[in-house]
């Protein structure tokens, strides 16, 4: 039995809203990726979204939109995937990174706190495997440095903290304390990569919460703008009769969302619901055959939370990174594919380069170094999921782990 870690789940209805776009003789941004954005803020209850070609823009955009660049900060968790920072780095900031709290995938609030300076324009909390952060103590941390908040632009000035932009590439259809992800933040940015729980094969959305000062259609149009080289009309209105002529407001970038992905993800829409419950039964099969053993997983149902079940993230207490690694390896003799959520930044090629450090993240390496992440995507069968806990099991006994 060959189990892949995250496949697509692709049915003849993705099937069927593809075809039709790809028949309408329209396949770029038009009428799918419109009616794509207004059903995911209907979904996640915001006024607008913006759908872009990756939750990386998303950010990017964000940031820009904020003019912010050279001589400013912005915080963000040593533990996440590098699309987190690197967009800090793509706009001139400087990059800080905070390490996560001991035994925990998010970062660490108080070191957060102490992290906040005077150029601080902008926090990015990171969203793990389909849980949210805590974005009351975020906003806590700011609230509590909000003496040292220094706008330097009219839109910078609409807010009395350093803006909070959610990474919540993996959080779609996750809550925290009532809310769902996209309303917890000022900004939030959405992943519809081909692992993720709804996916367009490669995609993302910006939305964000009322403001006073902000007029709702301004901003959406300013991300259209961003979004498409600055150009006042998109490819549907100028394709209108009579309707070529537009302007150029700035050199903006190419990162729009097209409609052959938007009908992808308005089925995947459709089935969401149906596929975030076959991740929790995958979940709570992992959770009953692993926790007595003592192993540790990332809780997506609590009191205050309920997450999407997007990765099954197993902590094994006791073993250094090299049995880990030797874990992983007699997984996939055994024909399951793991993987790690996440190799903390600092111990990347590229963040060593800033002068980054993994000495100064512990948490974040001791997070790390015992995680692996099983499949949970949604086509595995009882059997698939029986198999994986059977071969998990037989590792860790063989190896006298458990």
């Amino acid at each position: 039995m060959k189990i892949q870690f995250s496949p697509p789940d692709i049915t003849d209805l993705e099937l069927r809203y593809v075809e039709d776009a790809l028949r309408s003789g329209w396949i770029t941004t038009g009428p799918k990726t419109k009616e794509f954005e207004t059903r995911l803020s209907a979904f996640y209850g915001t006024p607008r979204t913006v759908c872009v070609n990756s939750a990386t823009a998303a950010m990017e955009l964000v940031l820009r939109e904020m003019g912010i660049g050279p001589g400013d900060e912005v915080i963000t968790s040593s533990y996440t995937y590098s699309a987190s920072a690197s967009i800090i780095e793509h706009v001139g900031a400087k990059i800080v990174l905070v390490d996560v709290a001991k035994d925990s995938y998010f970062m660490d609030y108080e070191q957060l706190e102490q992290a906040i300076t005077e150029r601080t324009k902008a926090i990015i909390p990171v969203d793990i495997g389909g849980v949210m952060a805590d974005y009351d103590k975020v906003y806590e941390a700011v609230r509590s440095k909000k003496h040292l908040y220094h706008p330097t632009n009219t839109k910078q000035a609409l807010f009395d903290h350093p803006v909070i932009l959610a990474d919540a590439a993996h959080s779609i259809g996750s809550s925290l304390r009532g809310k769902c992800s996209g309303t917890c933040a000022d900004f939030t940015a959405f992943s519809f990569h081909a692992v993720k729980n709804l996916t367009t094969s490669e995609g993302g959305a910006i939305t964000w919460l009322p403001r006073d000062g902000i007029e709702i259609e301004d901003l959406y149009q300013d991300f259209q703008l961003y979004s498409l080289h600055g150009q006042s009309k998109d490819a549907l209105s100028k394709m209108r009769l009579g309707s070529w002529e537009y302007d150029i407001v700035f050199p903006g970038y190419k990162c729009n969302m097209i409609d052959i992905l938007a009908a992808l993800g308005l089925a995947q829409l459709e089935r969401f619901p149906a596929m975030s419950e076959k991740r929790h039964q995958t979940i709570a099969a992992y959770d009953q055959a692993f926790l007595p053993l003592g192993l540790q997983s990332l809780q997506h149902q609590g009191e205050d939370h309920c997450g999407n079940g997007h990765l099954y993230l197993l902590r094994i207490p006791g073993i250094n990174e090299k049995q880990r690694n030797k874990v992983i390896d007699a997984m996939a003799e055994k024909g399951v594919a793991c993987n790690v959520h996440f190799k903390p930044l600092p111990m990347f090629t590229g963040y060593k380069a800033m002068g980054f450090d993994i000495k100064d993240y512990p948490n974040a390496y001791n997070q790390y170094c015992n995680e692996i992440t099983l499949p949970t995507h949604t086509l595995l069968t009882e059997e698939q999921v029986a198999f994986v806990i059977e071969c998990m099991t037989s590792v860790l006994k063989k190896m006298k782990i458990v």
